[in-house]
């Protein structure tokens, strides 16, 4: 079956389009693409946009212009100013100053105002047929010289031209009889496909892709069993800037890859091959009846098992470092779900960029002091290198990261591995949830690890209006906004779903996709089985596509009524002090409602803060008790009664939810400082170690205690430290690493990494050398226990999980609140009278951050027979057997202690 070159005539000939023959040599050449013909003029400017098949807008120039379309399959333009344009091939004349359709006005709102230009039909048609090659807008005089040129964004154009390509099946499709691709790539001139016999070794075939002018596909089918093989494309098109390009490129769609994604993988995922013993219809833990039914755990596959000496040595760091039933760390999570976790979500798990899969190396960290810069000096040497990373790098959006299996290199083992880990953490009572990354890309353009771009460029990612992406999720922002881009986020999820077992998925930087994206998402998830799957994201405004401006986000208060979540900031800020954020002296003083806010300063501690800052964290805090719920009504500090949205959150409303299911309540997440290190910096110098652990645990209490979606960071219940590191990204396995020993947190480790931090190592370094800060294990297993108990608090108290906006405020009253407020003591009272399931009559809860035992009167709870809640009655806080909700309505709390009563 080998081809060593062919030539597309029949294509060429269709399209009036050059013909370069394709080989085996392209499929095996040391450069994944090649320049067939450079460019003329090498602008790269796309100022203009391709509305739809007839519309093009040019922002900011004259309506009443000339104007023209010209074209050149050889990337031959030349447009200099003054002159006429040269090497165009075709040239399409433009009527000016019609008025735009208004769904294109809707959808491209966000353009500046400009010329509009129309095609006459005739004129769209041929443009279509001569689809490939280099497209320039250009802006004449009456004498036919040039003023102005431009590339034109074509996405518009693309998603209506070819709007029946969503409907098409893309990848793979695989039986024991043939294997067929299909790749859309509709501004390709040519399309090859190379396979490969495995992973390494030269291509055996190079063979021509056919396409479909309707859809823009291209696809061929190759007979025989073709399972085990591996393969890329050939691609030919034009790239502005440098000219007809044949580009080597792995699947958009690919299933699996060999080692460092060069090649994917022919798979059917079918296959009984791939499946490990008992995977058809294993057990899996029950769907949620209600997002507020979950509580989940946060956890980055590598630092499960890195540092567990009870997982075999070949396993730890990967998948099957769960499937050890007896390691330390399961133990861990089963102590964990045993007490109420419901799900485990993980850290990026897809096939990333920045993790070498063969031959990863592991620094050698020096043995020096806890503010010593050595450690974070040999982490970062290697760091490009080393075998860690967060994983926000995508690279393949539908493949099992080849870093966590046994053997990169072999593109069945991912398959297997990953769903032996998904398997054995359903045994263990858990769902499984995935954190995906469709916001951007690590690449774009030519980069040899940019593989959308690479097949159409210009299309799948948010260009400014220059044309160049936009990056302000840090990396290269992809446009969900685009039909074929929404639809690879579609078919990804489902795929994740249907053939790994994938209970949930949490969005990062879910706010710069479109809410009809994600609704798109969850009706397809909807159609794949009998079970809900829950969505929850990163809802925050910000970038260019803030306060909608391209599109209505999937943000913060955009979501009413769909049933997908957002992380709420607005108790965690309140929580913790300051913001996301915070560095310089920052981290220092901006002290929370739980570190120490006004009621104990710690030494650096801004003197202009007063109660009243005290008072409205306070407030923010039942903000988020209550679900952030947008029109929950409770009395503020300044003496309104008003609903949450007339709160203010930093000038925006404290509450945006129409439903509890709808937020997702947290203290800590991977992201910025751990809440022991934060703790570190903004509790007053002194606090004891036990106090510390208590501080910790009530960050938990708060978590547990709130309507919505409960949210651990892996390794909060054990006083997790990353050593300052407030952006461990790529910070190894030594600032990351958790011990399921419970002998040491990671505190006092070594200054965090100079690229972060070093600005702020004078302040940081005399806290990590305070040997009274880092806890011993004795303060580690306290905690662990104490969070064990608030999640059985919230697992068996329904009330602290209700399903409505209404339930919510009809059933839960804060008491000591308003001026004359104790605001270090927050007291929340739940009324079960008429609920099926509340299980218990009447709730109260209390939660003291002051250092000191409170008092307060609460005249309305007198007369009742409170006893403490049966969870808490064994647990591991002593002092909160100590507290007391008296006959006479007194309550008496211990300092640093939250606590909660019940009536059966």
């Amino acid at each position: 079956m080998c081809v060593a070159g062919y030539v597309f005539s029949a294509l060429a000939t269709a399209l009036a389009l050059p013909a370069h023959a394709m080989s085996t040599a392209d499929c095996d050449a040391p450069a994944p693409a090649r320049t067939l013909a450079p460019v003329a003029d090498a602008r790269t400017d796309a100022r203009a946009y391709w509305l739809d098949a007839q519309w093009l807008q040019w922002p900011g120039k004259p309506a009443d212009g000339r104007y023209r379309l010209v074209h050149s399959p050889e990337a031959t333009l030349q447009a200099a100013a003054g002159g006429p344009v040269r090497g165009a091939a075709r040239a399409f004349a433009l009527t000016p100053g019609a008025s735009v359709p208004e769904a294109l006005r809707t959808r491209f709102g966000f353009i500046g105002d400009g010329a509009t230009l129309r095609l006459a039909p005739e004129a769209a048609r041929e443009v279509t047929l001569n689809e490939p090659g280099q497209w320039w807008l250009v802006h004449e005089d009456t004498r036919g010289r040039v003023l102005d040129a431009t590339h034109v964004q074509h996405p518009g154009r693309l998603d209506e031209v070819y709007a029946a390509a969503r409907d098409i099946e893309l990848g793979l499709h695989v039986d024991d009889e043939a294997a067929r691709m299909v790749l859309w790539a509709p501004t390709a001139q040519a399309v090859a496909l190379c396979l490969y016999d495995g992973g390494t070794g030269p291509a055996t075939s190079a063979l021509p892709l056919q396409r479909d002018a309707a859809t823009g596909t291209w696809s061929a089918a190759v007979p025989g069993d073709q399972r085990g093989r591996y393969y890329t494309y050939l691609v030919d098109l034009h790239v502005p800037g440098t000219g007809l390009v044949r580009n080597r490129v792995t699947d958009p769609y690919s299933v699996s890859l060999t080692a460092d994604s060069t090649r994917s993988y022919i798979a059917n995922l079918d296959d009984p091959a791939l499946a490990p013993d008992g995977w058809r219809g294993h057990a899996r833990p029950d769907a949620p009846a209600a997002l507020t039914d979950m509580a989940v755990y946060e956890l980055h596959v590598r630092d499960f098992s890195m540092g567990d000496a009870t997982v075999p040595a070949e396993h730890r760091g990967t998948y099957l470092g769960f499937t050890h039933a007896t390691s330390n760390g399961m133990r861990h999570l089963r102590g964990l779900h045993e007490a109420g976790l419901t799900d485990l979500h993980l850290l990026p798990v897809f096939d990333i960029a920045t993790v070498p899969e063969t031959g990863c190396v592991t620094p050698e960290v020096p043995n020096a002091a806890p503010d010593s810069p050595a450690q974070q000096a040999a982490v970062q040497t290697v760091a490009a290198r080393d075998c860690f990373n967060w994983g926000y790098d995508p690279y393949h959006f539908n493949a099992p990261e080849g870093s966590y299996a046994t053997d990169a290199r072999d593109g069945a083992v991912r398959i297997r591995e990953f769903r032996r880990m998904v398997q054995a953490l359903h045994a263990a009572g858990l769902r499984v949830g995935m954190d995906v990354v469709y916001n951007h890309t690590t690449t774009s353009g030519q980069a040899p690890s940019s593989v959308l771009d690479r097949i159409v460029p210009g299309y799948y990612h948010r260009l400014d209006a220059n044309g160049v992406v936009e990056r302000s999720t840090c990396c290269d922002n992809t446009a969900t906004e685009h039909a074929m881009m929404e639809k690879l986020m579609v078919d990804s999820v489902a795929l994740w779903v249907r053939e790994y077992g994938i209970d949930s998925f949490r969005f990062d930087l879910m706010g710069h996709q479109p809410r009809a994206a994600m609704q798109a998402t969850q009706a397809r998830l909807e159609r794949e089985g009998d079970r809900t799957i829950p969505l929850i994201g990163e809802g925050w405004d910000f970038g260019e596509v803030a306060n909608n401006a391209r599109f209505v986000q999937a943000a913060q208060g955009e979501l009413d009524g769909t049933g997908i979540a957002t992380f709420s900031d607005r108790a965690r800020d309140a929580i913790r002090g300051g913001g996301c954020c915070d560095a310089g002296r920052d981290l220092l003083t901006q002290q929370g409602w739980l570190n120490g806010l006004v009621y104990a300063p710690n030494a650096h501690a801004d003197p202009n803060r007063a109660r009243g800052d005290l008072l409205h964290a306070a407030d923010l805090v039942r903000a988020g008790l209550a679900g952030t719920l947008r029109d929950y009504t409770m009395t503020f500090a300044d003496g309104r009664t008003a609903p949450l949205s007339q709160l203010d959150y930093k000038g925006q409303p404290a509450g945006y939810a129409t439903t509890p299911g709808e937020v997702v309540n947290y203290t800590e997440n991977h992201d910025n400082l751990t809440l022991f290190d934060l703790n570190a910096l903004r509790l007053p110098a002194g606090t004891s170690r036990e106090d510390r652990a208590r501080v910790q645990a009530l960050g938990t209490a708060l978590v547990a205690l709130s309507q919505g979606v409960a949210y651990l960071h892996a390794g909060q219940e054990v006083l997790r430290s990353k050593s300052l590191d407030r952006n461990s990204f790529d910070s190894g396995d030594w600032f990351n690493r958790l011990d399921w020993t419970y002998a040491d947190n990671g505190f006092a480790a070594g200054l965090p990494k100079a690229e972060e931090g070093e600005k702020d190592w004078a302040l940081l370094a005399p806290v990590l050398r305070d040997a009274s800060i880092k806890p011993t294990q004795r303060e580690i297993e306290w905690t662990r226990d104490a969070v064990h108990d608030w999640l059985r608090v919230r697992a068996s108290t329904p009330l602290l999980r209700l399903r409505t906006a209404e339930e919510v405020q009809q059933r839960l009253t804060f008491l000591n609140t308003g001026p004359a407020q104790e605001p270090t003591v927050i007291v929340g009272h739940l009324d079960g009278e008429g609920h099926a399931d509340a299980n218990f009559r009447e709730v109260l809860y209390a939660i003291n951050v002051a250092p000191e035992a409170r008092a307060l009167d609460l005249p309305t709870q007198a007369g009742k027979r409170w006893a403490l809640h049966p969870a808490l009655q064994p647990g591991a806080d002593e002092r909160a057997r100590d507290a007391r909700l008296a006959a006479d309505g007194r309550l008496s709390i211990p300092g640093r202690t939250a606590v909660v009563f019940v009536i059966e």
